[in-house]
């Protein structure tokens, strides 16, 4: 399921971290005043022979380009190693270096870039995993074994037929959720490298249409010609990741009304149009009665637009419904899931403190799954497979709270030994996506064909098959880190 989003670089192996403030010399009364904007590039010079006591570690400072200030006597500082801290992702304690008072003391670095939320990457690479598991074949087992714990288990990692939502059916609006998390990150990054903001539209833009392309060669996978179809989530996110990114030019306020006008918008198509002829199901849970009828597996206002707009491709034969009852027009609500991932981001990139965060996080996504509750008794049923309106406030409430949890256990606890498993995979989440969607059955084969054949036999046969194949993914994703080789777009 990407996003494809790049968050900042790979932290370094050592970074700056707190540097020490420069003191005032006692050759000095008046205060070191420090310009804001423009770094004094300093010289050291060797200290004078002077008469009486000398200081062997007090140092002169020549500032080569002029602070601006009012100030015009040339201060005195002592000059002292800042600490260096270890960024490994996995690392959570910091390491120091002072130097003795005869090293070289070399110019003052810039300021070090802020450290990499290691959080949201092992949120994405958790996503990844679950998707890649197959449920680690406990689907299976309960259908293997009806009167078993597997089977109590198995409904809660295969999707609901059309209302409702379990945890796997949690797995695309976390992804998408994602995306608008990261946006601000990936973006604010190449502002620092002076991209204007024509070069960061046509960056979206160009980004959008790689996505539609690589769902579309998904949706195809084994297919004589292609299947020019868009639900897959690849092509939805690149559908509306550019209005993501005006979206995101706009301010808090400016999403915050811009998701209430795409919501009451969406809502009012659907309610308002009129009714479709029945139509054939898949699954009976699909045919509501009433008002809630217009939200029919199917036999809805965006069914009908597919009917209409997917004919406009190629096709073997004409389309006349989606199997699952999926709608390319979903990717219009889609844009909520991924603006308030969006706005959840700018908040983590705030200089609030970790416990506003994680408590800002927790209660608004508790208040919008509950919303999305109301809203499913008056308004519309939670419906994943259309993206009601109703299931964008209850599943992005529920992925909101999911982040919370784990920046919690991540950037406040410091567990970052615990993170680093899933943040391996997270940061090659477009690989591990395309890798789910066709090379699962080839490295099934390639299993089977080298492995011990009694391996893939007896009652747990599901379950070691599917924890192979994610154990070689995850293998391969640890050895990309290494190698600093991401995929991104």
């Amino acid at each position: 399921m990407n996003t494809m989003e790049d968050l900042p670089e790979l932290p370094t192996l050592a970074a700056l971290e707190n540097p020490a403030p420069p003191t005032v010399s006692p050759s000095s009364n008046k205060p070191l005043v420090e310009s804001p904007k423009e770094p004094v590039i300093a010289e050291v010079l060797p200290v004078p022979s002077l008469p009486g006591p000398t200081n062997a570690e007090t140092l002169k400072v020549v500032p080569v380009t002029p602070v601006k200030t009012k100030l015009t006597p040339i201060q005195t500082v002592v000059a002292a190693s800042a600490p260096t801290m270890d960024l490994q992702p996995w690392a959570s304690v910091s390491s120091t270096h002072a130097a003795s008072p005869m090293e070289e003391i070399t110019p003052a670095a810039p300021p070090a870039k802020a450290e990499r939320l290691l959080s949201l990457d092992a949120y994405r690479g958790a996503i990844m995993l679950l998707m890649v598991s197959g449920g680690l074949g406990i689907v299976q087992m309960g259908e293997k074994f009806p009167d078993t714990v597997w089977a109590r288990i198995s409904p809660l990692l295969k999707h609901v037929p059309w209302t409702g939502g379990v945890p796997w059916d949690m797995i695309q609006p976390a992804f998408m959720f994602m995306v608008g998390v990261a946006m601000p990150f990936s973006y604010a990054k190449r502002i620092e490298r002076g991209e204007s903001g024509w070069q960061l539209f046509f960056h979206a833009l160009g980004r959008a249409m790689v996505l539609v392309l690589l769902g579309v060669l998904c949706s195809s996978g084994a297919k004589d010609v292609t299947n020019w179809t868009f639900t897959n989530v690849l092509s939805q996110i690149g559908l509306g990741y550019v209005f993501l990114f005006l979206l995101w030019r706009t301010g808090t306020w400016g999403q915050l009304l811009g998701s209430l006008a795409i919501l009451g918008g969406y809502w009012a198509w659907f309610a308002h149009s009129p009714l479709p002829p029945p139509a054939a199901t898949t699954y009976p849970e699909g045919v509501f009665e009433g008002f809630f009828a217009h939200w029919n597996m199917n036999a809805n206002v965006a069914s009908t637009f597919d009917q209409w707009f997917l004919n406009r491709f190629p096709r073997l034969e004409p389309f006349v419904a989606s199997e699952g009852g999926y709608q390319t027009l979903n990717f219009i609500p889609s844009i909520v899931t991924m603006c308030m991932g969006l706005m959840a981001g700018r908040f983590l990139q705030s200089e609030r403190t970790h416990a506003v965060k994680v408590v800002g996080l927790i209660g608004v996504g508790a208040a919008v799954t509950v919303l999305g509750i109301i809203a499913s008794d008056q308004l519309c049923p939670i419906v994943k497979r259309i993206w009601t309106p109703s299931w964008v406030l209850f599943s992005g409430g529920i992925v909101t709270i999911l982040l919370a949890s784990f920046y919690f256990v991540v950037e406040v606890l410091r567990a970052r030994w615990l993170a680093w498993p899933f943040a391996v995979v997270g940061m090659n989440s477009i690989l591990v996506y395309l890798l789910s969607q066709f090379s699962k059955g080839w490295i099934k084969e390639r299993l089977h064909q080298h492995l011990e054949p009694d391996l893939f036999k007896g009652q747990f046969a599901p379950m070691i098959e599917s924890g192979a194949v994610l154990g070689v993914i995850w293998l391969l994703c640890w050895y990309l880190y290494r190698q600093r080789a991401f995929l991104r777009i």
